[in-house]
């Protein structure tokens, strides 16, 4: 048998892969992260799947537990988490765990919140001249921080930012922004991307503070930070530039 770890997507049932849904109708177990992900993404195997279970109160111990008992019987088990796996998904100790006990698995990666959010906005992350760098990472709470790792140092590079995890101390990511960006840097909180219930704020580093607290957002939001949100003044990029050929686009040969 083998466990696949499934990327779900950021929320919408139709921003899953092919592959990954096509992995969940052949898996008899189905253990999911329900406080996350949708339970419509299931709809199409709800009567034909033996198990489809909410992970989301139960521990490393118990999930291991179900895979284990699928592993004796020789089911597929279709371990599905939301947004991509291996972005924040805790799905090394489980790997860790299944490696211990000789239980194969893959991992199937989906739409990231980063990538739905952007589209969300109608923007595009990297720009010539402005940003070629995202940074996705988190705010530090319970899971330590080397310090090369902390907000500042990161924020000296000037890159784009996707915070994860941060929304409850955005006064503080802002503090700690503002130095490296500038109070009129654009900012954009997404809640919950791509569900029914979805928001956004926009604005700058000056004002969303209080734009997030007049909405009340308070968990399961993606801040971004970067002057690509705002910035209409950039390059084209080369890729298109007619005065740029390469391998698939050769310069044009020019009559004497």
């Amino acid at each position: 048998m083998t466990v696949y770890f499934i990327g779900a997507g950021p929320g919408d049932p139709e921003l899953i892969t092919v592959k990954a849904l096509k992995r969940i109708q052949q898996c008899p177990i189905i253990l999911y992260a329900g406080s996350l992900v949708p339970r419509e993404i299931f709809a199409e195997v709800e009567d034909s799947a033996e198990c489809i279970i909410d992970t989301a109160p139960l521990d490393l111990v118990a999930i291991i537990e179900h895979i284990k008992q699928a592993h004796e019987q020789g089911k597929d088990v279709a371990r599905v988490h939301s947004g991509d796996p291996s972005l924040y998904g805790a799905i090394g100790e489980q790997i860790r765990q299944l490696e211990q006990l000789g239980i194969d698995y893959q991992i199937i990666p989906g739409v990231t919140a980063t990538s739905a959010s952007a589209a969300w906005l109608g923007k595009e992350l990297t720009l010539s001249g402005v940003s070629q760098t995202i940074i996705m990472t988190r705010y530090e709470g319970k899971t330590p921080f080397p310090e090369r790792e902390r907000l500042p140092a990161l924020a000296a590079s000037g890159a784009t930012l996707a915070i994860h995890l941060g929304i409850t101390r955005i006064h503080k990511i802002v503090d700690e922004l503002i130095p490296h960006y500038g109070e009129d840097c654009p900012v954009a909180v997404c809640y919950r991307t791509s569900w029914p219930d979805q928001d956004k704020v926009t604005g700058t580093l000056k004002d969303i503070v209080k734009k997030v607290r007049d909405k009340k957002l308070t968990r399961t939001s993606l801040i971004l930070v970067g002057h690509v949100l705002g910035d209409t003044d950039f390059q084209d990029s080369y890729l298109y530039d007619k005065d740029q050929p390469h391998i698939f686009r050769p310069r044009e040969k020019r009559e004497k």
